[in-house]
Protein backbone atom coordinates (compact mmCIF):
# COMPACT_ATOMS: atom_id res chain seq x y z
CA UNK A 1 0.00 0.00 0.00
CA UNK A 2 1.04 3.30 -0.75
CA UNK A 3 -0.50 6.35 1.03
CA UNK A 4 -1.30 10.03 -0.29
CA UNK A 5 -0.78 12.60 2.67
CA UNK A 6 -2.00 16.11 1.67
CA UNK A 7 -0.94 19.58 3.32
CA UNK A 8 -2.36 23.03 2.35
CA UNK A 9 0.62 25.96 2.48
CA UNK A 10 0.18 29.67 2.03
CA UNK A 11 3.42 30.93 0.66
CA UNK A 12 4.03 34.81 0.75
CA UNK A 13 5.19 36.61 -2.54
CA UNK A 14 2.92 39.02 -4.90
CA UNK A 15 0.36 35.83 -5.82
CA UNK A 16 -2.73 38.37 -6.69
CA UNK A 17 -4.92 36.72 -8.80
CA UNK A 18 -3.03 33.81 -8.49
CA UNK A 19 -5.06 29.74 -8.35
CA UNK A 20 -4.15 27.40 -6.06
CA UNK A 21 -0.84 25.46 -7.46
CA UNK A 22 -0.42 21.24 -6.76
CA UNK A 23 2.66 19.99 -5.85
CA UNK A 24 3.64 16.57 -5.77
CA UNK A 25 6.35 15.25 -3.81
CA UNK A 26 7.96 11.67 -3.49
CA UNK A 27 11.24 10.64 -2.24
CA UNK A 28 13.69 7.53 -1.68
CA UNK A 29 12.53 5.46 -3.97
CA UNK A 30 15.92 2.68 -3.28
CA UNK A 31 14.99 0.74 -6.96
CA UNK A 32 16.81 -2.45 -6.36
CA UNK A 33 17.00 -5.65 -4.81
CA UNK A 34 15.81 -4.16 -1.28
CA UNK A 35 12.68 -2.37 -2.92
CA UNK A 36 9.71 -4.45 -4.21
CA UNK A 37 9.05 -2.85 -7.72
CA UNK A 38 5.38 -2.81 -7.13
CA UNK A 39 5.75 -0.39 -4.28
CA UNK A 40 7.24 2.02 -6.74
CA UNK A 41 4.98 1.28 -9.47
CA UNK A 42 1.85 2.26 -7.06
CA UNK A 43 3.38 5.03 -6.01
CA UNK A 44 3.56 6.47 -9.38
CA UNK A 45 0.20 5.68 -10.09
CA UNK A 46 -0.89 7.56 -7.08
CA UNK A 47 1.44 10.57 -8.33
CA UNK A 48 -0.56 9.90 -11.56
CA UNK A 49 -3.87 10.41 -10.64
CA UNK A 50 -3.01 13.12 -8.42
CA UNK A 51 -2.75 15.02 -11.48
CA UNK A 52 0.16 17.53 -9.78
CA UNK A 53 1.15 20.93 -11.73
CA UNK A 54 4.46 20.04 -10.15
CA UNK A 55 6.20 17.02 -9.74
CA UNK A 56 9.30 17.23 -7.32
CA UNK A 57 11.59 14.24 -6.09
CA UNK A 58 13.89 14.37 -3.58
CA UNK A 59 16.65 11.95 -4.34
CA UNK A 60 17.52 8.49 -3.48
CA UNK A 61 16.30 6.96 -6.60
CA UNK A 62 18.38 3.90 -6.58
CA UNK A 63 20.25 1.51 -4.15
CA UNK A 64 23.38 -0.59 -4.67
CA UNK A 65 23.72 -0.19 -9.05
CA UNK A 66 22.68 3.11 -10.64
CA UNK A 67 20.68 0.89 -13.63
CA UNK A 68 18.13 0.25 -11.98
CA UNK A 69 17.20 4.49 -12.89
CA UNK A 70 16.77 2.69 -16.44
CA UNK A 71 13.28 1.27 -15.59
CA UNK A 72 12.37 3.80 -12.76
CA UNK A 73 12.62 7.11 -14.34
CA UNK A 74 10.29 5.92 -17.76
CA UNK A 75 7.65 5.71 -15.17
CA UNK A 76 8.23 8.52 -13.52
CA UNK A 77 8.00 10.61 -17.19
CA UNK A 78 4.14 9.35 -17.84
CA UNK A 79 3.49 11.44 -14.60
CA UNK A 80 1.67 14.48 -15.80
CA UNK A 81 2.89 17.36 -14.62
CA UNK A 82 2.48 20.43 -17.21
CA UNK A 83 4.69 23.32 -15.06
CA UNK A 84 7.54 20.86 -14.80
CA UNK A 85 9.16 17.78 -13.22
CA UNK A 86 12.08 18.58 -10.89
CA UNK A 87 14.50 16.39 -8.50
CA UNK A 88 17.77 16.52 -6.66
CA UNK A 89 20.42 13.34 -6.01
CA UNK A 90 20.39 11.66 -2.19
CA UNK A 91 23.55 10.26 -1.54
CA UNK A 92 22.86 6.88 -2.57
CA UNK A 93 22.60 8.21 -6.20
CA UNK A 94 25.57 9.43 -5.57
CA UNK A 95 27.21 6.38 -4.38
CA UNK A 96 26.11 4.25 -7.20
CA UNK A 97 26.48 6.87 -9.96
CA UNK A 98 25.07 10.06 -10.20
CA UNK A 99 26.21 10.58 -14.04
CA UNK A 100 24.23 7.37 -14.62
CA UNK A 101 21.25 8.70 -12.87
CA UNK A 102 20.75 12.08 -14.14
CA UNK A 103 20.96 11.30 -17.60
CA UNK A 104 18.27 8.70 -16.84
CA UNK A 105 16.35 11.33 -15.18
CA UNK A 106 17.26 14.41 -17.74
CA UNK A 107 16.45 11.31 -20.68
CA UNK A 108 12.88 10.89 -18.90
CA UNK A 109 11.99 15.11 -19.18
CA UNK A 110 12.87 15.76 -15.25
CA UNK A 111 15.36 18.24 -15.00
CA UNK A 112 17.90 18.10 -12.14
CA UNK A 113 17.99 21.14 -9.80
CA UNK A 114 21.41 21.16 -8.22
CA UNK A 115 22.49 24.02 -6.54
CA UNK A 116 20.21 25.99 -8.72
CA UNK A 117 16.52 27.50 -8.87
CA UNK A 118 13.64 28.12 -11.80
CA UNK A 119 10.57 30.24 -11.80
CA UNK A 120 7.43 28.91 -12.64
CA UNK A 121 5.53 30.63 -15.29
CA UNK A 122 2.62 32.57 -15.23
CA UNK A 123 0.07 32.68 -13.47
CA UNK A 124 2.99 31.52 -10.71
CA UNK A 125 5.10 33.88 -11.64
CA UNK A 126 6.15 34.21 -7.78
CA UNK A 127 7.49 31.28 -7.10
CA UNK A 128 10.81 29.69 -7.26
CA UNK A 129 12.02 26.06 -6.79
CA UNK A 130 15.12 25.88 -5.44
CA UNK A 131 16.95 23.01 -5.05
CA UNK A 132 19.64 22.01 -2.50
CA UNK A 133 22.28 19.33 -3.43
CA UNK A 134 22.63 16.66 -0.96
CA UNK A 135 24.36 16.98 2.36
CA UNK A 136 26.18 14.11 2.69
CA UNK A 137 27.55 13.35 -0.65
CA UNK A 138 27.25 16.08 -2.71
CA UNK A 139 27.91 20.27 -2.02
CA UNK A 140 25.06 22.11 -1.08
CA UNK A 141 25.54 25.62 -1.99
CA UNK A 142 22.92 27.70 -0.60
CA UNK A 143 23.58 31.05 -2.35
CA UNK A 144 23.97 29.33 -6.05
CA UNK A 145 21.01 27.56 -4.74
CA UNK A 146 18.68 30.81 -4.25
CA UNK A 147 20.40 33.29 -6.26
CA UNK A 148 17.81 35.54 -8.15
CA UNK A 149 15.11 34.17 -6.25
CA UNK A 150 12.84 36.94 -4.59
CA UNK A 151 9.72 35.49 -4.44
CA UNK A 152 7.95 32.76 -2.66
CA UNK A 153 10.61 30.02 -2.24
CA UNK A 154 9.85 26.10 -2.70
CA UNK A 155 12.95 24.31 -1.71
CA UNK A 156 14.14 20.71 -2.78
CA UNK A 157 16.03 19.04 -1.07
CA UNK A 158 17.12 15.36 0.24
CA UNK A 159 17.52 15.41 4.00
CA UNK A 160 16.56 17.55 7.18
CA UNK A 161 20.43 18.19 7.87
CA UNK A 162 20.12 20.13 4.38
CA UNK A 163 18.28 22.71 6.65
CA UNK A 164 21.73 23.79 8.24
CA UNK A 165 23.55 24.49 4.61
CA UNK A 166 20.86 27.32 4.30
CA UNK A 167 23.36 29.85 5.69
CA UNK A 168 20.04 31.96 6.37
CA UNK A 169 18.43 32.16 3.30
CA UNK A 170 14.30 31.94 3.92
CA UNK A 171 12.28 29.56 2.44
CA UNK A 172 8.29 29.17 2.71
CA UNK A 173 8.22 25.66 1.77
CA UNK A 174 10.87 22.67 2.14
CA UNK A 175 10.47 19.59 1.06
CA UNK A 176 12.58 16.66 2.14
CA UNK A 177 12.91 13.11 2.38
CA UNK A 178 15.74 10.30 3.72
CA UNK A 179 14.63 9.25 7.05
CA UNK A 180 12.53 6.59 6.13
CA UNK A 181 10.85 7.35 9.25
CA UNK A 182 13.21 5.10 11.03
CA UNK A 183 11.63 2.55 8.44
CA UNK A 184 11.60 0.17 11.26
CA UNK A 185 9.36 2.41 13.45
CA UNK A 186 7.47 1.62 17.15
CA UNK A 187 3.48 2.62 16.69
CA UNK A 188 2.62 5.86 16.55
CA UNK A 189 5.74 6.21 14.74
CA UNK A 190 8.40 6.93 17.03
CA UNK A 191 11.81 5.82 15.05
CA UNK A 192 13.91 2.50 16.10
CA UNK A 193 17.03 3.68 13.60
CA UNK A 194 17.15 6.80 11.97
CA UNK A 195 19.01 7.60 8.61
CA UNK A 196 22.54 9.28 9.07
CA UNK A 197 22.62 13.05 9.68
CA UNK A 198 22.07 15.80 13.11
CA UNK A 199 18.83 16.45 11.81
CA UNK A 200 17.16 12.82 11.30
CA UNK A 201 15.36 11.94 14.27
CA UNK A 202 14.27 15.80 15.46
CA UNK A 203 12.51 16.00 11.99
CA UNK A 204 11.91 12.17 11.41
CA UNK A 205 8.40 12.71 9.68
CA UNK A 206 5.67 15.06 8.84
CA UNK A 207 5.08 18.64 9.24
CA UNK A 208 6.39 21.29 10.89
CA UNK A 209 6.55 25.21 11.53
CA UNK A 210 9.78 26.57 11.56
CA UNK A 211 11.22 29.71 13.46
CA UNK A 212 11.20 32.11 10.71
CA UNK A 213 8.00 31.00 9.62
CA UNK A 214 8.57 28.46 6.81
CA UNK A 215 7.30 25.31 6.33
CA UNK A 216 9.19 22.04 6.60
CA UNK A 217 7.51 18.54 4.88
CA UNK A 218 9.42 15.55 5.28
CA UNK A 219 8.56 11.83 3.42
CA UNK A 220 9.33 8.83 5.14
CA UNK A 221 9.48 7.76 1.12
CA UNK A 222 8.83 4.32 -0.75
CA UNK A 223 11.48 2.43 -0.82
CA UNK A 224 13.61 0.28 1.55
CA UNK A 225 17.67 0.82 2.13
CA UNK A 226 19.83 -1.82 3.76
CA UNK A 227 16.88 -4.64 4.56
CA UNK A 228 13.94 -5.48 2.61
CA UNK A 229 11.14 -4.19 5.58
CA UNK A 230 9.15 -0.91 6.66
CA UNK A 231 7.43 -0.76 10.15
CA UNK A 232 4.77 1.28 11.44
CA UNK A 233 6.41 3.54 8.43
CA UNK A 234 4.08 3.32 5.31
CA UNK A 235 5.38 4.03 1.74
CA UNK A 236 4.04 7.68 1.08
CA UNK A 237 3.55 10.44 -1.78
CA UNK A 238 3.00 14.03 -0.90
CA UNK A 239 0.64 16.54 -1.61
CA UNK A 240 0.68 20.15 -1.39
CA UNK A 241 -1.86 22.49 -2.50
CA UNK A 242 -0.63 25.76 -2.22
CA UNK A 243 -2.23 29.13 -2.21
CA UNK A 244 -1.48 32.68 -1.39
CA UNK A 245 -1.17 32.67 2.38
CA UNK A 246 -3.91 34.59 3.49
CA UNK A 247 -6.60 31.88 1.55
CA UNK A 248 -4.42 29.08 2.68
CA UNK A 249 -5.83 26.86 5.71
CA UNK A 250 -2.42 25.35 7.84
CA UNK A 251 -4.16 22.02 8.36
CA UNK A 252 -3.03 18.55 7.33
CA UNK A 253 -5.92 16.52 5.47
CA UNK A 254 -5.58 12.60 6.33
CA UNK A 255 -3.54 10.63 4.50
CA UNK A 256 -5.22 7.42 1.75
CA UNK A 257 -3.84 4.52 0.63
CA UNK A 258 -3.51 3.45 -2.81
Amino acid sequence: MVRTVEHHVGLSGDATGAPSLTVAFASDFHAGVTTDPRVLQRGCEALNLAKPDVLLLGGDFVSLDARHIDWLAPLLAQIPAPLGRFAVLGNHDYWNGAGHVIRGLEAAGIEVLTNRNLRLPPPFQHIWICGLDDFLSGEPDARAAFAGADGARIVLMHAPANLLDLDGERFDLALCGHTHGGQIALPGGTPLHVAVGPLSRDYNRGRFRMEHGGTLVVSVGLGCSTLPIRLNSEPEIILCRIAPARGASSHEASGHAS
